[in-house]
């Protein structure tokens, strides 16, 4: 474990979160901040720095020339960026982790910033917010080869259709892997003491690792109700309806004094019409209504032999009422078509009636929220209060239906179907406008699922103990652990807490002279390391894994483990050789290749092994790791050869 401190910029509530992570996983931490209180009882055992953390004599002071990471976490680019430059002046080969709202903005700074990951909050957090609406609490995703991964409880309650069921038949039915089990009140096991024919029971509490796909699949069945009926699918109104909604729609943002003018207009038109039909001027009510609209729009009917007496009073007063009026409604007409959203009214088609998810605030997280939602192939409508908004286009283009609304009046949300929808994820970055639209869709649906993102993550633990709202997710907990993650650099994709224990989801690339993987099968590291594998990409391009895959040069293997242990692997501290394997019996027919084994892994002579298989036991080569001991008694048993395991 190293020695050297991290050093950590900005002490806000992504910095707090970091600083936990760094406790749990015994690193020393010096903190520099410009508002912290040294005298802070949480600082304790804390070396800390107030001052502007782009001063080049505080950073020296606070030892960033043997620093082992640093972490520039403020919320202000420029002043990360300034950092950023000033730490790698004083120290070239330091792994520099930088908070920034415009990630591509490092990229473009070239060899100025080498060694250096730039991580944005809301692309790190969008995708959590968009699978835990899809499949309820989500501890961590992450991407292995061309698929996502995904970190997911799993409670079997009593009546489950799980009850009964082993852990590898369920494994290799949903292809997902167990990373732990808490299991009839005992402690809490990690995979590599897992077994497989473990027979689930209500209570059981497992961690289970797959793609989203079948965890959507997988999650409801520990549920003892009908898990169809928790996973509808997105229903519509039939073409009437919806093209109703739409004229509803539309009505309701008529203007009033559209509706006025256009009423009275209206009025006069009929009864015009009314009295060239009574009175005979008309040989009919068509007829009447023509002539009605010829005297109101050009006067062409106005010829003085037509009429008499009375009506020629008539006729003059309605060529001026509809002159009057037909200025009038043109008039309003037009200013309210300058001004109108005849585009939210035609969204109104394009909104399911149920089995779709609902995003509130289209902003960065929001809108990165949506596009996971849609590359999923979910069904999402968009509520959003400015019609300014940059996002809202691109949203419709990719396939999401807008309204443009504030998302805490209940009327808006009966428009987006909220009461049918199946989640709803508030994200605008308004933490009471998060909780009061939660409130509000509750009300619509009590047993909804309800994805909040709430930045304090004091106010996000509330509502989830008091008001229920188990799916308050707080930011900064949810980014912190990438953070730290990134001080190891780009092989570990996430960080996560089970119990007492935090664990990682890494990515180790296999180099040309590599002491710990090169040659080495994927069963002998699971072991020697305790990790659990989950995907691999090959040099080749090839991502079919065995456990008997030795890997090569090039070769990407992405595992889960405890932090701890698999800091060995990031410095490649070998495991260590205590074990060895004696031959203690063998069938006649696997006689040639025991004595072949005993040749090429003791380094003897023919005459040797005969000597030595007919004075049994005979020892097998030399010292092993536990990883490859275990990989050679699997081998040995499948050739009918007894064999046992002896600890140096």
């Amino acid at each position: 474990m190293p020695t050297s401190p991290v050093i950590l910029c900005g002490l806000g509530r992504v910095g707090w979160r970091v600083l936990e992570i760094l406790r749990a996983a015994n690193r020393a931490v010096t903190i520099i901040d410009n508002q912290v209180n040294p005298a802070d009882p949480r600082l304790a055992e804390v070396r800390v720095f107030k001052g502007d953390f782009r001063d080049r004599a505080l950073l020296e002071e606070a030892g960033v020339r043997s620093a082992s990471g640093v972490l520039i976490l403020a919320s202000d680019d420029l002043v990360n960026i300034s950092a950023a430059l000033t730490v790698r002046q004083l120290n070239r080969d330091v792994r520099i982790v930088v908070r920034m709202f415009n990630q591509n903005l490092l990229d473009r700074l070239g060899q100025a910033v080498t060694k250096t990951a730039a991580l944005s909050v809301s692309a790190l957090t969008a995708p959590l917010l968009a699978l835990t609406a899809l499949t309820g609490e989500v501890l961590g995703a992450f991407s292995a080869g061309d698929s996502r991964r995904q970190l997911a409880d799993l409670t079997i309650s009593p009546g489950s259709t799980l009850i009964g069921k082993t852990i590898g038949d369920i494994a290799g039915q949903y292809h997902v892997m167990p990373i732990s089990i808490c299991a009839g009140g005992e402690s809490q096991k990690l995979f590599h003491e897992i077994t497989p024919d473990h027979r689930l029971q209500a209570g059981d509490e497992l961690v289970l690792c797959g793609e989203p796909q079948q965890l959507v699949r997988l999650l409801p069945l520990g549920q003892a109700q009908d898990w169809e009926s928790l996973l509808p699918g997105v229903k519509w109104a039939g073409r009437i309806r919806r093209w109703g909604r739409v004229l509803v729609r539309t009505l309701m943002e008529v203007d009033l004094a559209l509706k006025i003018s256009g009423a009275v207009l209206a009025m006069v038109i009929i009864a015009s019409t009314l009295i060239y039909w009574g009175f005979g001027l008309s040989s009919s009510l068509p007829d009447g209504l023509y002539r009605t609209i010829s005297v109101m729009a050009t006067g062409a009917d106005m010829k003085a032999d037509n009429y008499v007496g009375w009506q020629k009073v008539f006729v003059s007063v309605l060529r001026v009422l509809g002159a009057i009026l037909t200025a009038a409604f043109t008039a309003i007409f037009t200013n309210y078509l300058i001004r109108a959203r005849l585009g939210g009214a035609l969204e109104i088609r394009r909104i399911p009636d149920a089995g779709h998810v609902i995003v509130c605030g289209l902003g960065n997280v929001g809108f990165r929220v949506v596009e996971e939602l849609l590359q999923h192939g979910e069904r999402v409508v968009v509520i959003e209060r400015s019609q300014d908004n940059a996002f809202i286009g691109t949203c419709r283009r990719l396939g999401a239906a807008v309204i443009v609304g504030d998302a805490v009046v209940l009327e808006v949300l009966r428009q987006a179907r909220a009461g049918t929808a199946r989640a709803l994820v508030a994200c605008t970055s308004n933490d009471l406008a998060n909780l009061e639209i939660a409130l509000l869709a509750r009300e619509l649906n009590p047993k909804q699922r309800l994805v909040l993102r709430m930045s304090d993550p004091q106010l996000a633990e509330t509502a989830r103990a008091t008001a229920n709202l188990r799916l308050a997710l707080s930011l900064p907990a949810l980014a912190a652990p990438a953070y730290v993650a990134a001080l190891y650099g780009d092989r570990v994709m996430t960080l996560f807490r089970l119990g007492t224990q935090m664990l990682a989801a890494v990515e180790l690339t296999v180099q040309a002279e590599d002491p710990c993987l090169k040659d080495q099968s994927i069963r002998a590291i699971s072991i020697d390391y305790q990790i659990a594998p989950v995907a691999l990409q090959r040099n080749d391009g090839s991502t079919k894994m065995d456990p008997m895959t030795r890997l090569s040069a090039g070769d990407r293997l992405t595992v889960i483990g405890v932090l701890s242990i698999l800091e060995r692997l990031f410095r490649r501290e070998p495991a260590p050789a205590e074990w060895r394997i004696e031959i203690t019996g063998f069938a006649p027919i696997a006689r040639p290749q025991v004595v072949l084994w005993l040749r090429t892994e003791n380094h003897i002579a023919a005459e040797e092994a005969e000597t030595a298989i007919a004075q049994l036991p005979a020892q097998l080569g030399g010292r092993k790791t536990r990883g490859q001991a275990e990989e050679w008694l699997a081998v040995l048993e499948r050739e009918r050869v007894e064999a046992k395991l002896l600890h140096l």
